[in-house]
């Protein structure tokens, strides 16, 4: 072997050596900044917030029944929302609230301006959901003329978002809320209509998804 195909082997092995102990520092500086997220994360703890269905004022409900399948309807909800963290604060940077039946979107989309939640804050909202004349789907009409017929209901109040953890100076990327509040509605009598107002009570838990 020539001086010369000797030297331009330990050339090679220099910068083989040299790439690796590169991408060994690369690696070794991810996990760090790995490391420090997990245990910012464990030390802070971040827990979703909590939902609670405070009030709900049914002001019409109107169901034509077949072969329209038409429901009208005009809510008053009221929501609390809780920030249990003691040391990370939420943007809400989207907040839309609809009701629904057996799954189904029965008002249209009330949107709720952004808003900031610090440590352990309440956040109270009271939007109206008005849902004109929306059609029904054909597998819902019986459940729905039942349900209207013995005057009680369970709806669900739903909302979804977008909202940003916050910590110090540090804000997180956007995350997907989604919040259901089960509501359980009494119509006396059986009667519902824009003549009628049925208010519900009793405060109800949220599930939240984040």
């Amino acid at each position: 072997m020539s001086g010369k195909d000797c030297g331009d082997h330990s050339k090679w092995c220099k910068l083989r050596k040299r790439f690796w102990r590169v991408l060994g520092c690369i690696v070794g500086f991810i996990i760090l900044i790995l490391l420090i997220i997990l245990i910012i994360w464990l030390v802070l703890r971040p827990t979703k917030p909590r939902f609670y269905l405070q009030d709900a004022v049914v002001l019409q409900f109107n169901y034509t029944g077949p072969p329209n399948n038409l429901l009208s309807t005009v809510f008053q909800v009221t929501i609390s929302s809780r920030n249990p963290n003691d040391r990370i604060g939420i943007y809400y940077d989207r907040i839309i609230v609809y009701a629904a039946y057996k799954n189904q979107q029965i008002s249209l989309a009330t949107s709720l301006p952004p808003m900031y939640q610090g440590h352990n804050d309440v956040d109270i909202w009271s939007p109206y959901l008005f849902g004109p004349n929306v059609p029904v789907a054909p597998y819902l009409c019986d459940a729905l003329t039942q349900d209207k017929s013995s005057g009680f209901l369970i709806l669900h109040v739903k909302i979804d978002g977008r909202i940003r953890w916050k910590v110090g100076s540090w804000t997180s990327d956007h995350y997907h809320l989604f919040v259901s509040c089960p509501a359980f509605l009494t119509f006396q009598n059986g009667r519902s209509g824009s003549g009628s107002t049925v208010r519900f009570q009793q405060m109800s838990a949220c599930s939240v998804e984040v």
